[in-house]
């Protein structure tokens, strides 16, 4: 996705997001980005990003790809916008009939009627053909 006469790119992106740069087979840590790092842009290079937290609005993370020429001159940017999109399986572990995204009972089970943990009945008829 460079455009043409490109050699080398910087990234800079925003707190919410991991960045690592894969050149020559060596990884590095993308937040050398800050401080103006440009990576030859060779052959097999690769740059990774992800977000370890969920968003709190759509689109709120951006990372942006600076593309320069020979002797450094700035050629274009690429853009990116991310949205973190957070995922667990909330339960009502302490059976309070309230279901906690982080009960302390989330992780282990106690049977009885002062137990804890979550109980999942599953459905194994077919009710479609």
């Amino acid at each position: 996705a460079a455009p043409a006469g490109a050699v080398a790119f910087s990234v800079k992106h925003t707190e919410g997001v991991s960045v690592e740069v894969a050149c020559h087979g060596r990884e590095e840590d993308g937040s050398a980005a800050s401080s103006g790092t440009r990576w030859p842009l060779d052959k097999g290079t690769v740059l990774r990003f992800s977000m370890s937290r969920a968003s709190t609005e759509a689109n709120d993370n951006k990372v942006t790809v600076s593309f320069y020429a020979e002797g450094g001159q700035p050629i274009n940017q690429a853009g990116v916008f991310l949205t973190g999109i957070g995922i667990s399986l909330d339960v009502d572990a302490d059976r309070d009939g309230v279901v906690e995204k982080n009960s302390p009972n989330k992780a282990s089970w106690t049977w009885g009627p002062e137990g804890h943990g979550a109980i999942l009945l599953v459905s194994c008829d077919k009710e479609s053909p």
